[in-house]
C-alpha cells in the first residue's frame, strides 16, 4: 500500500505561529568581521551561512561613519541573537567598496549598501531594511526548509491561516513525485479538506481563499519554479519590511496601486476586506497588483509619507504613486464614516488602469497656468489704463498750452 504524500511549498518560510522576537541588548562582543583579501576565505570556511554587508567608503565623513556604527550595530546585534543557534552557525561581515574592490569582485558583491547572504551554493541578496529584528526573521527564513507537513486538522489550520504569501500545495502518492524534500502524511482526509487530487498542485495567490490548479500535471520541480516565476506579482501584495526595497522596485509601468490601511484599526480591517474582494474578481488581470502597506509596520515612515503624499493615515487611503518623482492621486472619500464600496474601489481602479487617473497629470500645475495667465490678462487690462491715462493727460497739457 503506497504511502499518502502532502507537500507544501512556499515563496519563504511556512510559520505555523507568529514568532514573537526580542532583540537583547548589546553585549559588547564583537562578532562582525572585517573581511579583507587576505583573510575573508578563512573567515567564511568557520560559518554554514555568510552575512556580508556591502557598504560604501567612509573617508572623512562623520554623518556616514555614524550611519555605518548603527548599521554595524544592528548586525552585532543580529550575530549575538543567533550565535546560539543549534542548527547552523552564522557569520556576519563587512566589506568595504573602496577598500576591498578585490573581496567584492571575487565574491560576486555588485550592489553597494546590499546585504548578501551566502549559503550552500547560493548567494541571497537581501532586499529589506537594515534592523536586527527584520534581519533575524528572514535568516530564519532562510534556513527553515521551504517544505511543511500537513498531517493533521492543527497543522491544516496553520496553513490556511498563512494568508500573506504564495502558497502551494500537492498531493502525491510516493516521495519522488516532486523532489527528495517532500514532506508527507498518511491522511487522505486532509487532500480531501485541501481539494487535492492525486498528482495536483494549487497554488493560492495572498490573500486568496480559492486556489489555482496548476495545469500540466505530472509536474517536475524546474515547472513548478517557472510557474511561480510567472505569477510571482499578486493581485494583492503586502509591503514587508524584509522585502520593502524589492517590492517597491517591482512596478507596472513605473506606478504603484498603493494602499494604506492598519489591521489592528476597524476602519482599516474594514477597508481591507473590500481590496481583498476587489482583488478577488480580478486575480486573472495582469495589469494589476494592488500594494497593501500597514502604516503600522513601518512608523518611522509615516510622518515621511504623511507629507510627501499630502495624506492623513491615521484612515484607509488609497491611490497611484508615481515611483520615480513620488507623485501622487489618492481616491477622494465622500463620507469619511463609510468605507468606498467594493463596486466604487473597483471602478476607481479600473479608471487608474485605463488612464483616466494618472499622477502625472498634475491639474495643480494647470490650474497655477491658469492663474498666470489670468494675472497676466490683468496686467495688460492696467497697463492700457496708465496708457490711456497718460494720453489724457498729454491732451489736457496740449489743450492747456493752447490756451
Amino acid at each position: 500500500k503506497h504511502a499518502l504524500w502532502i507537500v507544501v511549498l512556499a515563496l519563504g518560510v511556512l510559520c505555523w505561529g507568529q514568532r514573537l522576537l526580542e532583540i537583547p541588548e548589546y553585549d559588547g562582543r564583537d562578532r562582525v568581521h572585517e573581511l579583507t583579501n587576505k583573510n575573508y576565505k578563512t573567515v567564511m570556511k568557520k560559518y554554514d551561512i555568510m552575512v556580508i554587508y556591502y557598504h560604501k567608503a567612509i573617508g572623512e565623513n562623520l554623518m556616514a561613519r555614524k550611519q555605518l556604527e548603527v548599521e554595524e550595530l544592528a548586525l552585532e546585534l543580529a550575530a549575538q541573537v543567533l550565535d546560539d543557534l543549534h542548527d547552523k552557525d552564522i557569520g556576519f561581515g563587512l566589506v568595504d567598496v573602496k577598500k576591498d574592490v578585490a573581496v567584492a569582485k571575487k565574491l560576486g558583491l555588485e550592489e553597494v549598501d546590499s546585504i548578501y547572504i551566502f549559503i550552500d551554493d547560493e548567494i541571497i541578496e537581501y532586499d529589506g531594511e537594515l534592523a536586527a529584528e527584520t534581519l533575524v526573521e528572514f535568516l530564519y527564513d532562510v534556513i527553515k526548509d521551504p517544505v511543511e507537513i500537513i498531517n493533521n486538522e492543527r497543522e491544516l489550520k496553520g496553513f490556511f491561516n498563512l494568508v500573506e504569501d504564495i502558497k502551494l500545495v500537492g498531493y502525491f502518492k510516493n516521495e519522488d513525485s516532486l523532489s527528495k524534500y517532500i514532506s508527507y502524511t498518511k491522511k487522505s482526509l486532509i487532500a480531501t479538506n485541501l481539494k487535492l487530487d492525486l498528482n495536483e498542485v494549487n497554488f493560492y495567490e495572498p490573500f486568496m481563499d480559492e486556489p489555482v490548479i496548476i495545469p500540466g500535471k505530472p509536474y517536475t520541480e524546474a515547472e513548478l519554479i517557472d510557474y511561480i516565476e510567472e505569477h510571482d506579482r499578486p493581485t494583492l501584495r503586502k509591503l514587508e519590511p524584509h522585502s520593502m526595497y524589492e517590492t517597491w522596485e517591482d512596478d507596472i509601468n513605473g506606478q504603484h496601486i498603493v494602499a494604506f490601511a492598519e489591521e489592528s484599526d476597524p476602519d482599516g480591517f474594514e477597508f481591507l476586506e473590500i481590496l481583498k474582494e476587489v482583488a478577488g474578481v480580478n486575480t486573472e488581470n495582469p495589469d494589476l497588483s494592488i500594494l497593501w502597506i500597514d502604516p503600522d509596520d513601518f512608523p518611522l515612515l509615516v510622518p515621511y509619507w504623511e507629507k510627501t503624499f499630502g495624506i492623513d493615515l491615521s484612515s484607509p487611503q488609497i491611490g497611484v504613486v508615481d515611483v520615480k518623482d513620488a507623485d501622487s492621486i489618492w481616491m477622494e472619500m465622500d463620507d469619511e464614516e463609510n468605507m468606498p464600496t467594493a463596486n466604487e474601489l473597483d471602478i476607481w481602479i479600473e479608471e487608474v488602469l485605463v488612464g483616466k487617473i494618472d499622477p502625472n497629470d498634475n491639474e495643480d500645475h494647470d490650474d497655477f497656468d491658469d492663474i498666470d495667465s489670468e494675472d497676466s490678462d490683468e496686467e495688460k487690462e492696467k497697463k492700457d489704463n496708465e496708457e490711456e491715462d497718460d494720453a489724457d493727460k498729454n491732451d489736457d497739457e496740449i489743450n492747456y498750452n493752447d490756451d
